[in-house]
Formats: structure tokens, sequence, C-alpha cells
């Protein structure tokens, strides 16, 4: 294909695309005065795009091809399932056999505290279908009462009413009248952001007694759950200190109420343990995943169950009215099947614990004597920093300046996904990442850290004590 081909089908794309395309999360205005990136294929931890650009793809798609891309034998095992049992539903007490291998092989990953999977097809299911799970839990229990969920802010759990609503973003409770009832939030545990200057692990201490404070007040006797991600993805890659999840756990286990962690990206390897709260150091009764489970090569998401949950629905609580046409979807389980195959034989799991998840560390905390780089840190394969205008006296950029877009905007220019959200830059790269990848992805993002540095002091931006640092 000719450049000027490839231009031309470019062009016809992105008209078709403005034309009748609606995508998730956009200023579809915006979007259709530039047109969209059309990606057309991809291999390893790389996408192409159609004007033939390499790009590394620091963010895994959307945090959640774990293995990368072109992996064959998730092709394979797709196309096989579907010549034998493309679809069937798991209504009428019906099942069907990679559903039910997938179930006891997650529950096995997952520890002694688990016994069942709830399946969906995304994360945001997942987290409605954790709403309607605890409460009737509480509701069979002869507790109806205990309906209050308990979340934070910034937190992501999907885009339907009910993830929303578990969220803790406010341009998404802005639109529909959100959260809905019975939802409420505490402050994230953001040390970086909220308290810099205060001992990191007595700070965590004190973010998880905010949890405690809105138990009180809203009365242990209605609180039905607690929901958290062991690291905040969306919001930033917000990453809390080591003291924080135990001391979450010690006032979960003081209240008797629920705890649900949402491992849709932390799950499955990203943080070098199975699930995100097997490192950080708490044993939830619910866990949410997606994403990972199939690196991203098929819709699949769930919940996994834990025996003090699963005894009381399985034993006591008659009809759980609640499910999807896709719960168990054969190909998707299939898929996921030979996903953890991937993760298990390449030792992918533990590669990030104890090879590129330190690597990455080390390279992050170099990224931290770039003027613009404040509070650097990683966990596993997620990792993210702050743009900073004075990092010395810790003054951020004002928002309306959008840096973050702004280097956003070098880094797809440069041949990086990396997000921003906010000022916070922030990557998830596949878990098949390389130390050499890792030293190319750095050396990107120091590009793309040096020509957004460059624009902001052309429009004088930057204040003089950097500036001074920048020239030393």
């Amino acid at each position: 294909m000719t450049l000027n081909t490839a231009t031309s089908n470019t062009s016809n794309i992105q008209a078709i695309d403005s034309a009748h395309y609606m995508h998730p999360f956009t200023d579809h205005k915006s979007l259709a005065a530039k047109g969209a990136r059309v990606i057309t294929k991809a291999d390893g931890i790389y996408i192409w795009d159609s004007q033939g650009e390499k790009i590394l793809d620091a963010m895994s798609g959307l945090w959640c091809v774990n293995v990368g891309y072109g992996q064959k034998s998730l092709v394979e095992a797709a196309a096989t399932q579907m010549q034998e049992l493309p679809y069937y539903n798991s209504f009428f007490q019906t099942t069907n056999v990679p559903a039910v291998k997938l179930a006891e092989r997650i529950v096995k990953l997952a520890g002694d505290n688990y016994s069942h999977v709830f399946f969906s097809s995304s994360g945001s299911e997942s987290n409605d279908t954790n709403i309607r799970m605890v409460r009737h839990y509480w509701a069979t229990l002869g507790q109806p009462e205990r309906k209050v969920i308990i979340s934070r802010n910034n937190a992501y759990h999907g885009s339907t009413m009910a993830g929303a609503s578990l969220g803790g973003m406010g341009g998404m409770h802005a639109q529909g009248g959100l959260p809905i009832p019975d939802i409420v939030h505490i402050e994230q545990p953001y040390h970086y952001g909220l308290a810099p200057t205060e001992d990191k692990d007595a700070f965590g201490i004190r973010a998880a007694s905010w949890l405690e404070d809105k138990i009180l007040e809203v009365g242990a006797d209605k609180v039905a759950a607690f929901i958290g991600e062991p690291v905040q993805g969306a919001g930033g890659v917000i990453i809390p200190p080591k003291t924080y999840w135990p001391e979450i756990q010690r006032i979960c286990d003081k209240y008797g109420i629920l705890l649900i962690c949402d491992e849709v990206i932390c799950g499955f390897g990203r943080l070098g343990k199975w699930f995100g709260s097997q490192l950080l150091g708490c044993k939830p009764d619910l866990m949410t995943f997606a994403k990972g489970v199939t690196s991203g090569y098929i819709p699949l998401g769930g919940v996994v169950v834990g025996k003090r949950v699963a005894k009381v629905l399985i034993e006591q609580g008659g009809d759980f009215n609640h499910g999807y046409t896709y719960s168990g979807h054969p190909v998707a389980c299939a898929v996921a099947l030979a996903n953890i195959d991937i993760l298990e034989k390449e030792g992918l799991v533990d590669r990030v614990l104890n090879e590129t998840g330190p690597y990455l560390a080390q390279k992050f905390a170099e990224l931290g004597h770039h003027p613009l780089v404040g509070g650097a840190d990683t966990c596993g394969l997620v990792a993210a920093f702050a743009l900073m205008q004075d990092k010395e006296h810790h003054i951020a950029f004002d928002e309306s300046l959008e840096v973050g877009m702004m280097c956003r905007n070098h880094c797809f220019a440069n041949g990086l996904i990396m997000r921003a959200v906010g000022d916070r830059m922030i990557i998830a790269p596949p878990l098949v990442i390389t130390k050499v990848q890792i030293d190319d992805m750095i050396a990107l993002i120091l590009k793309c850290l040096d020509a957004t540095l460059k624009e902001l002091q052309s429009h004088g931006l930057m204040g003089n004590e950097l500036l001074k640092m920048n020239a030393a």
C-alpha cells in the first residue's frame, strides 16, 4: 500500500467514523475536527496505525492486553470453541464445560477464601452484580436495611449507572443524576497529592480511618460493603501506602461489613500477584475481574465470590434474580483458559514481581530527576508521575492549561501510548515487556517530557527555578 493510498483510506475511515461511530468518553465535535487515529494491526507490545506508524503501547490497550498482542493460541482457542459450541446460556439450569473449568481455575488462583465465580461480560456489569449480591446477602440474613456501599473519591468502577455511582468521579456523576441512592464516598489515599510532607505510613493509617468515620456517620447497621481498587487505575494510578489496606481490612472486620476489591485492572498479574489484594494485604469477600482474564481478546468479566457470601446465597438465598445473556459465554471462557495458560507457562506473574516490576521501579525513579516530574511511583507494571510546575515547592499547574494533554499529544506524535489523567501521566504496559523494551519506553517518555518542557517554556509557563534546573 502506498502512502497516498493509506492516506486516502484513512480519510475515508475517519469520515465514516465521524458520521456513524460514537466513541466512549469522547468530545465528538472535537474528534470530528481532527479525525480518529485508525489502528490496523498489533504484535507484542506494539500497535500500528493506518499510516504505518509503529507505536509502543504502554497502556496495554486499556489496561488489558496482559499477554501482549498476536498470541495465536488465544485465537485458536476461540476458533475451536466456536466450532464446538459457539454459545449457550447459563439460565434454565444449564452449564458449559469452559465456564465450569474456568470458574474452578479462578477459584484456585484466588485462594482458600473463595469458592465460586459469577460471570459477566465486563467490569461494569460485574460491579452492578456486586451491588445486587451484597444487598441480597444482607437481606437474606434478615438485615435488609444494610444497603449503603462506601467507595472513594476518584475511584473508577465502570460507566453503567451503578458502576459510575460506585466510582467517585465528579464528571461522571454530573451526567445522569448520579450517584444512585445508598452509595457514599470517602477521600482517596493519595499521599503525594494530599499530604506529601506527612509520613507515608502514618498517612496510610489516617486515610483508612476515613472509612471508619463514614461507617459511624452512616450507621454501622446500614452499611453493606466497602469497595476499592487495590491500586486506583483510571483515577491516575494512585498507589496507597503499605499500611492502608491492612487497616481497611481491620475496620471492615471490626464492623462486619463486606469488603469488595475491584481487581479489573490489578488482577491476573498486573501487580506481580494473581490478584492485587494478595500483594497489598487484604482478603476481600468479593473480587471484581475483567480485562486481563482474557487479555482483552474477547469480552469477559465476573465476580470471585468468597465463602462467607457464597454459603449464604447458596444455602439460604433462594433465587438470585440477576444475570446476563452472556454469563459464562463458552468462547470467552475458552479464551480465558488459554490466556491463563500463557501467564502460567511463561511465568509472567512471577516475572512482574521479581524482574520487570523492580526494573520499571528503578527506571521510573530515575525519571524523578526531570524538572517536570514529581511523585514518580510504581507497583508491579503500573506506574505514574505528576507533571509539576515547581516540584520543589509542590506547585501544580493550573488545571485549565491541560498540561497532561499537552504531554500526551507529544507522546502520540513520538510513537508512545501514555495516558494522561489530569496532569498525571500513567502507564500499564503488557506483562510480556522486556527490560530492553522498558529502556526503549523510558527513552520515549523522556523525549516527550523534554518536548513538553520546551513547549511550556515557549509559552512562559515554567518558573525561573525550574528553568535554572533545566539549564543545569
